[in-house]
């Protein structure tokens, strides 16, 4: 069996091009799996995983425990909003409690950023970092990477520009990190407020115009308007918003090509994309939906054999 060159997930920066292309070409195989009528294999039979989440999620978390289920894995549920968090504890000491009840992996999501990192230096298990703050969530990069290979066969030299709220946005830098180390070419397009200003830095184009960013790319990766991570207002409304940034049927017949349109969601329907695009033969978010099970369960099998 191939290794990753890494013992925990806590980032794409830290994967080699070596590392992704082994966890892409072990979806494929697991994808295969779960369109089976028995859709189980036993390669986690002995391995305990607590999916812990201090923050709401409702797909990456389904996503992960169904992945944990079909490698016949043990599976553990954490919520901080039942938990002793909520009486002052530390994260260092809840999941300390947690790994005394013998739990070999840990899927965690927190809103701070480089939570799983320091976790890392002081626990045994091994951790998938399932979203820290607006920094990483390498689990979303690598399916958005394999729902692009499947549907290209390649992703170097695809043209992908990540549109929307790339400020508050953990996807956007992930994506950006795989999708550079696979040799595809990166454009972000969004109002200027909602662009980070080292955004530069990560060697992408920056496009303010949403007709010119989509005659460009091959594929327009769209991000949810993160109202909940906003402290101050970006923008002045939603539907200024939609009117300058949001993609529409009329908007993607105007181009003279095909692009294929993505969303990590929940899909704000009728601000970054109107239903009768995110429900277009252009969409393939059910298909993302449906990679991130099996390449979830790639990240979990190849961690499991992991070198100390």
């Amino acid at each position: 069996m191939q290794h990753l060159s890494v013992k925990h997930l806590l980032g794409i920066k830290d994967l080699t091009r070596e590392d992704i292309n082994l966890i892409l070409d072990t979806a494929e195989n697991f994808k295969e799996v779960i369109n089976r009528p028995i859709k189980k294999v036993p390669s986690l039979r002995d391995i305990t995983i607590a999916n812990i989440f201090f923050e709401n999620s409702t797909r990456t978390r389904l996503s992960f425990e169904l992945a944990e289920k079909r490698l016949s894995a043990d599976v553990i549920n954490f919520s901080s909003s039942s938990s002793s968090v909520k009486k002052g504890e530390t994260l260092l000491d809840t999941v300390n409690n947690i790994l005394a009840m013998k739990v070999d992996m840990i899927v965690m999501r927190h809103s701070s950023v480089g939570s799983p990192h320091y976790l890392s230096k002081h626990i045994k298990a091994k951790i998938v970092n399932a979203g820290d703050g607006t920094h990483e969530h390498p689990t979303q990069a690598l399916l958005d990477a394999f729902t692009i290979k499947e549907k290209f066969g390649h992703v170097e030299g695809k043209k992908v520009c990540i549109f929307g709220d790339i400020l508050h946005s953990r996807v956007a830098l992930s994506n950006i990190f795989a999708l550079q180390k696979l040799g595809a070419e990166v454009m972000v397009c969004g109002p200027i407020t909602l662009l980070p200003k080292y955004i530069k830095d990560l060697n992408v184009k920056v496009e303010l115009d949403l007709k010119k960013a989509l005659e460009w790319c091959d594929v327009a990766n769209v991000l949810r308007i993160q109202l909940e991570r906003q402290t101050i207002k970006y923008f002045p409304s939603l539907r200024e918003y939609s009117l300058y940034y949001g993609i529409n049927k009329s908007l993607l017949d105007s181009l003279n090509k095909e692009i294929m349109i993505m969303h990590p969601g929940p899909i704000n329907r009728g601000v970054e994309l109107s239903s009768d695009v995110a429900d277009s033969h252009h969409s393939v978010i059910l298909n993302q939906v449906e990679n991130g099970v099996a390449v979830r369960m790639a990240v979990l099998y190849l961690l499991a054999g992991a070198t100390e």
